[in-house]
């Protein structure tokens, strides 16, 4: 693994999702075409990408069933609880509508609705992802969402993964459809003679989902333009190479551009852990993929001291950050920027991604200096609830007359003064 100084290592993470002007030319088109031809182009390109034919892109309960005997019953058990840990978390983000009452009468507060449709995308690809289903569904269900839809694309038999559809049941996905790529994205933004649009869409997935996400917004919410996965580890001399190894390609085995970094004070512990990269990436089965990653976008910085590593760290802004120090639960209240952050020995990274409770949907791409991670309030909207009373409005309506006359909007003003008048409040020349 390489050294290098933050700066570039930021510049590396913030410049790799843009895509080229040949991907985003391909994505708008595909999505024109869905817009045009619905159903007929969305079996063309899942012909042409996916290359496979479909009659129905629907998944059958005949599927679902025969995915239940794919896998075994241990497994099941395993997102059982999973499942359970993900909606008790979520369950605690439930915000109440909520109104107050002034001593003039008047009634404000906030309603809070949830949305009525979310297509949840499922990537593919090299991997089955189930535990992306149960993060994008389940805090969409403890909000209260009526209708979730999910795609994923196939594989060249037309099927979806069991496990993928296994989880997709025991978080009580009611329409799953086998289609993927930028084509899915448009087909749930627009529509389709067979899949409804719906208001916001979530879920990672590769440059074409990414951009054909960012074409989408504003004719439908999004979560966020998630960015290959990306790890920062702070460590001191405490942490075990190997340990710190195994963390940084538990990332790196995602995407060729996935990015692990370890940020230390100890030049021996850099030392070893570049060791045990080497040596852990011979016996890893996705090694290819890995070797790439941690050439291309690993590094370990070594720091002056702790505090360094910190600024250093809250400079990166990682999706995962693991503190693997003494003391290490000291060190959180100086970390400002991270997506989800994971103290001590015992709890590495992936312990968040399946099992612990809270979402795995993370800002990537140094995003979580102003973003937070996919929640309940992802999946609500709100809105201002407002019941002035007549003597607020006796007290105040000058004033709010006076304000509008300010911004130059007459019609504003006299739409609060003929209240006043007609009640004998206020005489109008």
């Amino acid at each position: 693994m390489k050294i290098l100084k933050v700066s570039e290592l930021v510049s590396i993470k913030r410049s790799i999702e843009t895509g080229t002007s040949e991907q985003l030319d391909v994505v708008k088109k595909i999505i024109a075409e869905i817009r045009t031809r619905g159903d007929e182009a969305l079996r063309e390109f899942t012909e042409k990408l996916d290359r496979v034919h479909l009659s129905s892109f629907s998944v059958t309960e005949k599927e679902i069933e025969a995915a239940y005997q794919q896998v075994d019953e241990h497994f099941i058990s395993i997102v059982r609880e999973a499942v359970e840990n993900i909606r008790t978390f979520h369950e605690k983000q439930l915000r109440p509508s909520w109104m107050t009452t002034e001593e003039n009468g008047t009634v404000l507060g906030q309603k809070i609705t949830p949305l009525d449709s979310v297509g949840v995308y499922v990537p593919g690809g090299t991997a089955a992802y189930p535990s992306s289903v149960l993060m994008n569904v389940i805090p969409a269900k403890v909000a209260g969402v009526k209708r979730i839809v999910m795609v994923s694309p196939p594989d060249d038999q037309g099927k979806l993964p069991a496990a993928v559809l296994v989880a997709a049941k025991e978080a009580g996905v009611k329409e799953i459809f086998k289609v993927g790529g930028a084509q899915a994205i448009a087909a749930l933004a627009y529509g389709t003679e067979t899949i409804t649009s719906v208001d916001k869409i979530t879920g990672p997935g590769n440059i074409f989902v990414a951009l054909a996400k960012r074409e989408v917004f504003g004719d439908v919410d999004i979560d966020m333009i998630a960015g290959p996965s990306e790890i920062a580890i702070l460590a001191d001399d405490t942490a075990r190479a190997d340990e710190v190894a195994a963390d940084l390609l538990s990332q790196a085995e995602h995407d060729p551009r996935a990015c692990s970094v370890l940020v230390t004070p100890s030049i021996a512990l850099a030392e070893e852990v570049a060791i045990e990269v080497e040596k852990q990436l011979e016996l890893l089965p996705r090694k290819d993929i890995a070797a790439r990653s941690i050439a291309d976008y690993g590094a370990i910085y070594v720091t002056a001291d702790i505090e360094e590593a910190v600024e250093t760290v809250n400079q990166l802004a990682p999706e995962h950050l693991e503190i693997i120090t003494e003391n290490a639960i000291e060190l959180l209240g100086k970390i400002r920027h991270a997506g989800a952050i994971f103290i001590g020995r015992y709890s590495s990274e992936p312990v968040g991604d399946y099992f612990a409770g809270p979402n795995h949907v993370l800002p990537t791409n140094g995003t979580a200096r102003f973003s937070s991670p996919l929640n309940v309030d992802d999946f609500q909207k709100k809105s201002s609830v407002i019941i002035y009373s007549e003597k607020a409005l006796t007290e105040n309506g000058a004033k709010i007359a006076e304000f509008a006359r300010m911004e130059g909007l007459e019609a504003h003003a006299r739409a609060v003064e003929i209240r006043l008048k007609n009640d004998g409040k206020l005489s109008l020349s």
